[in-house]
Protein backbone atom coordinates (compact mmCIF):
# COMPACT_ATOMS: atom_id res chain seq x y z
CA UNK A 1 0.00 0.00 0.00
CA UNK A 2 1.37 3.16 -0.71
CA UNK A 3 1.68 6.24 2.01
CA UNK A 4 -0.14 8.88 0.04
CA UNK A 5 1.50 11.48 2.38
CA UNK A 6 4.34 10.64 1.09
CA UNK A 7 3.40 12.18 -2.28
CA UNK A 8 3.07 16.24 -3.31
CA UNK A 9 -1.18 17.02 -3.67
CA UNK A 10 -1.02 17.86 -6.98
CA UNK A 11 -4.07 18.25 -10.27
CA UNK A 12 -3.49 17.47 -13.68
CA UNK A 13 -5.68 19.20 -16.50
CA UNK A 14 -6.65 17.28 -19.79
CA UNK A 15 -7.89 20.26 -21.87
CA UNK A 16 -10.27 19.11 -25.07
CA UNK A 17 -10.96 21.05 -28.00
CA UNK A 18 -14.72 20.96 -29.19
CA UNK A 19 -13.46 18.10 -31.87
CA UNK A 20 -12.12 15.86 -29.20
CA UNK A 21 -8.28 16.55 -29.49
CA UNK A 22 -6.79 17.37 -26.58
CA UNK A 23 -4.38 20.55 -25.60
CA UNK A 24 -0.18 19.38 -25.31
CA UNK A 25 2.07 22.03 -23.80
CA UNK A 26 5.58 21.53 -24.65
CA UNK A 27 7.99 22.07 -21.67
CA UNK A 28 10.12 24.97 -21.59
CA UNK A 29 13.93 24.44 -21.67
CA UNK A 30 13.53 20.44 -22.07
CA UNK A 31 14.96 18.64 -24.76
CA UNK A 32 13.20 16.05 -26.42
CA UNK A 33 12.04 13.90 -27.72
CA UNK A 34 10.00 13.47 -23.79
CA UNK A 35 9.35 17.26 -23.17
CA UNK A 36 5.27 17.34 -23.76
CA UNK A 37 2.69 16.94 -21.07
CA UNK A 38 -0.61 18.11 -19.72
CA UNK A 39 -0.98 21.33 -17.37
CA UNK A 40 -0.29 20.04 -13.87
CA UNK A 41 0.55 21.52 -10.81
CA UNK A 42 0.61 21.63 -6.96
CA UNK A 43 -2.31 22.32 -4.53
CA UNK A 44 -2.20 25.21 -2.15
CA UNK A 45 -2.96 24.38 1.20
CA UNK A 46 -6.71 24.45 1.78
CA UNK A 47 -7.41 24.56 -1.65
CA UNK A 48 -10.02 22.90 -3.28
CA UNK A 49 -8.97 20.44 -6.19
CA UNK A 50 -11.46 21.82 -8.92
CA UNK A 51 -10.45 25.37 -7.75
CA UNK A 52 -6.66 24.03 -8.08
CA UNK A 53 -7.06 22.98 -11.37
CA UNK A 54 -8.33 25.99 -12.47
CA UNK A 55 -5.80 28.18 -11.43
CA UNK A 56 -3.28 26.06 -12.45
CA UNK A 57 -4.46 25.81 -15.92
CA UNK A 58 -4.90 29.62 -16.25
CA UNK A 59 -1.08 30.04 -15.13
CA UNK A 60 -0.12 27.97 -17.20
CA UNK A 61 -2.08 28.66 -20.31
CA UNK A 62 -4.55 31.79 -20.23
CA UNK A 63 -6.94 29.26 -20.88
CA UNK A 64 -10.71 30.21 -18.56
CA UNK A 65 -13.02 29.83 -21.08
CA UNK A 66 -13.84 26.05 -19.64
CA UNK A 67 -16.58 23.49 -18.71
CA UNK A 68 -16.35 20.88 -16.31
CA UNK A 69 -16.81 17.37 -18.26
CA UNK A 70 -15.23 15.32 -15.67
CA UNK A 71 -12.17 13.80 -13.03
CA UNK A 72 -10.73 10.82 -12.15
CA UNK A 73 -11.78 8.96 -8.39
CA UNK A 74 -9.22 8.66 -6.02
CA UNK A 75 -5.47 9.99 -5.99
CA UNK A 76 -3.39 8.67 -8.62
CA UNK A 77 0.40 8.56 -7.68
CA UNK A 78 3.68 8.39 -9.30
CA UNK A 79 7.04 8.71 -8.10
CA UNK A 80 10.55 10.42 -9.22
CA UNK A 81 13.08 8.48 -10.72
CA UNK A 82 16.18 8.02 -8.56
CA UNK A 83 18.49 10.32 -10.60
CA UNK A 84 15.75 13.53 -10.63
CA UNK A 85 16.68 16.61 -9.30
CA UNK A 86 14.13 18.52 -8.78
CA UNK A 87 12.84 21.45 -6.51
CA UNK A 88 9.81 19.24 -5.02
CA UNK A 89 12.30 16.07 -4.61
CA UNK A 90 14.50 18.00 -2.75
CA UNK A 91 11.99 18.88 -0.24
CA UNK A 92 11.57 15.14 0.69
CA UNK A 93 8.20 14.36 -1.46
CA UNK A 94 8.98 10.62 -3.27
CA UNK A 95 6.55 12.08 -6.18
CA UNK A 96 3.24 13.17 -6.55
CA UNK A 97 -0.19 12.39 -6.05
CA UNK A 98 -3.13 13.71 -8.40
CA UNK A 99 -6.12 14.04 -9.29
CA UNK A 100 -7.24 14.69 -13.24
CA UNK A 101 -10.06 17.37 -14.73
CA UNK A 102 -11.05 16.78 -18.27
CA UNK A 103 -12.40 20.43 -18.89
CA UNK A 104 -13.82 21.40 -22.60
CA UNK A 105 -12.01 24.33 -24.57
CA UNK A 106 -15.03 27.35 -24.67
CA UNK A 107 -13.00 30.32 -25.88
CA UNK A 108 -10.77 31.49 -28.54
CA UNK A 109 -7.39 30.00 -29.69
CA UNK A 110 -6.04 33.31 -28.84
CA UNK A 111 -7.00 32.76 -25.66
CA UNK A 112 -3.85 30.72 -24.96
CA UNK A 113 -0.88 32.96 -23.30
CA UNK A 114 1.69 30.46 -22.39
CA UNK A 115 3.36 33.71 -20.70
CA UNK A 116 0.42 34.30 -18.49
CA UNK A 117 1.87 33.58 -15.42
CA UNK A 118 5.94 33.97 -15.20
CA UNK A 119 7.70 32.01 -15.42
CA UNK A 120 6.74 30.30 -18.48
CA UNK A 121 5.90 26.31 -17.81
CA UNK A 122 5.82 25.64 -21.95
CA UNK A 123 7.42 26.73 -24.46
CA UNK A 124 4.79 25.63 -27.05
CA UNK A 125 1.88 24.11 -27.86
CA UNK A 126 -0.30 22.12 -30.20
CA UNK A 127 -3.93 20.03 -30.21
CA UNK A 128 -3.79 16.59 -30.17
CA UNK A 129 -4.70 13.09 -29.94
CA UNK A 130 -5.45 12.14 -26.31
CA UNK A 131 -3.89 8.54 -27.10
CA UNK A 132 -0.64 10.36 -28.56
CA UNK A 133 0.11 11.97 -24.91
CA UNK A 134 1.88 8.52 -23.52
CA UNK A 135 4.30 8.78 -25.96
CA UNK A 136 5.24 12.12 -25.68
CA UNK A 137 5.21 12.63 -21.56
CA UNK A 138 8.55 11.88 -19.17
CA UNK A 139 8.71 7.78 -19.03
CA UNK A 140 8.55 8.19 -15.25
CA UNK A 141 4.67 9.95 -15.94
CA UNK A 142 3.99 7.04 -18.31
CA UNK A 143 1.47 4.92 -16.74
CA UNK A 144 -0.21 8.19 -14.92
CA UNK A 145 -0.97 9.16 -18.31
CA UNK A 146 -2.09 5.72 -20.05
CA UNK A 147 -4.54 6.00 -17.20
CA UNK A 148 -5.62 9.21 -17.79
CA UNK A 149 -6.46 8.57 -21.36
CA UNK A 150 -8.56 5.58 -20.33
CA UNK A 151 -10.39 7.36 -17.89
CA UNK A 152 -10.80 10.55 -20.32
CA UNK A 153 -11.37 8.36 -23.73
CA UNK A 154 -15.38 9.19 -24.06
CA UNK A 155 -14.31 12.80 -24.28
CA UNK A 156 -12.21 12.31 -27.05
CA UNK A 157 -14.74 9.98 -28.88
CA UNK A 158 -17.59 11.95 -28.17
CA UNK A 159 -16.64 15.86 -29.13
CA UNK A 160 -18.33 18.72 -27.17
CA UNK A 161 -20.05 15.53 -24.63
CA UNK A 162 -20.22 16.15 -21.23
CA UNK A 163 -20.84 12.84 -19.12
CA UNK A 164 -18.66 12.23 -16.23
CA UNK A 165 -15.95 10.30 -16.24
CA UNK A 166 -14.99 7.48 -13.68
Amino acid sequence: MTDLALYRPNVGVVLFHPDGRVWLGKRANTPGPHNWQFPQGGVDDGEDLETAALRELAEETGVTAVTMLGRTDGWLAYDFPADHGGSKAARGWKGQRQVWFALRFDGEESEVDLAAHPPAEFEDWRWAALEEAPRLVVPFKREIYLAVAEAFADFAGRPGHGASAA
